[in-house]
């Protein structure tokens, strides 16, 4: 996901820039990135000097690193509140709109992408939001360091379809990763997925559907109407006027 959290490329995505500074971090990266098969893949790209300066102003404030080990999110924002994590959030205006638009929430972000991540710093520090932080990170890591029933919502807005057949193994959405937020999610935690694919919708029904302590909120193969707190995007909206669709589908857990 680029264009806010709409151009695929995100920690759970594909398509999207590393960093001028990869050469850098490559190394430490593919510490990090230990599982086998990934959903998403780093490619090249280069800072602005904005994302660049909010990197180096905001990180210090709202970065989180996977070598800090297993979080509390009560000790990370200092309350007891409603806790969202985004996987994939692109270039991060969505997910700064959102954390803008409901300050008695808290919301963690996780992005592999390191424009992306500058993005999310340089919009959060213009809008003046404090209850956001982010890891630059693969989500799968960062799922691990995340207590069991600690988490309200987790958001996964256009990930990667991985359109071709022999890459559907790549998709982020399948039972190992269902199971995985099922751990994290509180008792009746939603996980809030959108695609504006329609065959990866229907993939993510039919993982879902059959996935253990979940219910769809919409009834079983359903999709649920476009929520007003998920922003609409440029990206989302030039779809629309081209006739793409946008599916939301949300599941809470049940058990």
């Amino acid at each position: 996901m680029t264009e806010e959290n709409q151009n695929h490329d995100s920690a759970a995505h594909s398509e999207a820039a590393a960093t001028s500074e990869a050469d850098t971090h490559s190394s430490t990266e593919k510490k990090q990135y230990r599982r086998g098969i990934k959903s998403f893949v780093i490619r090249a790209g280069r800072l602005t000097k904005g994302q660049e300066g909010a990197l180096e102003r905001q990180w210090p404030i709202m970065g989180m690193e996977l070598e800090d080990g297993p979080i509390d999110p009560k000790q990370v924002f200092g309350r007891d509140s409603h806790v969202v994590l985004e996987i994939g959030y692109g270039m991060g205006q969505s997910l700064v709109q959102m954390a803008q638009a409901a300050p008695e929430k808290d919301f963690i972000g996780v992005e592999v992408h390191l424009p992306g991540v500058g993005s999310l710093l340089n919009h959060a520090e213009e809008a003046g939001v404090t209850n956001l932080r982010t890891y630059k990170d693969d989500a799968i890591e960062v799922l691990k360091l995340i207590p069991d029933n600690s988490l309200d919502t987790v958001q996964l807005f256009f990930p990667d379809p991985w359109h071709k057949k022999k890459h559907h193994k790549r998709r982020i959405v399948n039972g190992e990763f269902a199971q995985t937020l099922r751990r994290v999610l509180k008792p009746g935690g939603i996980f809030h997925m959108a695609t504006d694919w329609e065959p990866y919708s229907e993939h993510m029904l039919e993982v879902m559907d059959v996935a253990e302590g979940y219910e769809n909120i919409a009834g079983q193969g359903q999709c649920v109407d476009r929520p007003d707190h998920r922003p609409y995007t440029k990206f989302e909206k030039r779809g629309e006027r081209k006739g793409h669709g946008v599916w939301d589908i949300m599941y809470r857990k049940i058990s």
